[in-house]
């Protein structure tokens, strides 16, 4: 990649021996997004956050780039119900996630002049917004100095720095506190320095099958240089699936959403087998909002 160099002028220190390389790393290995282009919107980048809360890159990409041109603006989603952010979120999952979205339009749309807000605290008060969120789009839509701390940065944290296979459930204060120290000093370099390691972690530093032979900061590791320990906390079960509610919900959600006009509920019927389950899913859809009643035997998207 072409441009200025992002680890040049940094000052010297233990913070920069891994700014440097992580920030030549990214500089060269960096995918090619659409919410990074040099001229997204801040509302494609918030839109991304949205979409990229536990579902991968790969499965956002589409809905993503259908979701822009469809609305380019909040103000255009937010003239839109509710359901036709239900229809157009599809199988991405966490369909709750839409209602957020299209809540964050329109309180975008009412309070900040269609614009997205650069500041943290006015992000943080948009509807499905929480601290990581907030300081995400404050940060790659406007190059704001934030601690911006997901999944992947967490790991290449605990790794690097602490020596740990995983971080700890649950973010913790000597962990922010961590990396708030970490931030390179001005706004702009911080802003890549996060979304760099992010990146890191994505590619390189994996959950399961990590590439410390292509790892820029493998020379300074402690989890490396313990000889990689495993993890030995308390037992992390993998979220079930098949036979749960998610799943579930996920079935009727599916029909209601391929369909043009209410449905009636013997069409439901047909998309989960237990009548008890299949009732408490549907009254779940109702209470959430994802779903209304249009009569005694029909639902649609609301």
């Amino acid at each position: 990649m072409d441009g200025p160099d992002p680890a040049r002028d940094l000052p010297a220190g233990p913070a920069a021996d891994l700014w440097e390389p992580v920030l030549r790393w990214y500089d060269g290995h960096a995918r090619d997004l659409p919410w990074r282009e040099p001229g997204a919107s801040a509302w494609s980048v918030m839109v991304s956050e949205y979409m990229l809360q536990q579902t991968p890159v790969a499965r956002v990409l589409p809905v993503h780039a259908a979701w822009l041109e469809r609305w380019p603006r909040p103000a255009d989603l937010a003239a839109e119900p509710t359901g036709e952010a239900v229809r157009a979120w599809g199988r991405l999952g966490y369909p709750r996630r839409a209602l957020r979205l299209h809540a964050a339009a329109v309180a975008v749309t009412e309070r900040h002049g269609g614009e997205v807000p650069a500041s943290y605290d006015d992000l943080l008060a948009l509807p499905g917004v929480g601290d990581y969120t907030a300081a995400a789009i404050a940060t790659f839509a406007y190059g704001r100095r934030h601690v911006v701390l997901d999944t992947n940065v967490r790991r290449v944290h605990a790794r690097v720095l602490a020596g740990q296979a995983v971080p700890a459930a649950s973010v913790t204060r000597a962990e922010r506190d961590r990396a708030a120290a970490l931030l390179p000093p001005d706004a702009p370099t911080a802003a890549t320095w996060s979304v760099a390691v992010m990146e890191l972690g994505a590619l390189v530093c994996t959950a399961r099958s990590p590439d410390c032979d292509a790892c820029p900061v493998a020379g300074t590791c402690a989890w490396r240089a313990a000889g990689h320990p495993a993890y030995d906390g308390p037992v992390r079960r993998a979220q079930a699936w098949d036979g749960t509610d998610r799943q579930c919900r996920g079935r009727l959600l599916a029909v209601l959403r391929d369909a043009d006009a209410p449905v009636h509920l013997s069409r439901l019927d047909a998309a989960w087998p237990d009548p008890l389950q299949r009732a408490r899913c549907l009254e779940g859809l109702l209470t959430d909002g994802l779903a209304v009643r249009t009569s005694d035997t029909t639902v649609a998207l609301p």
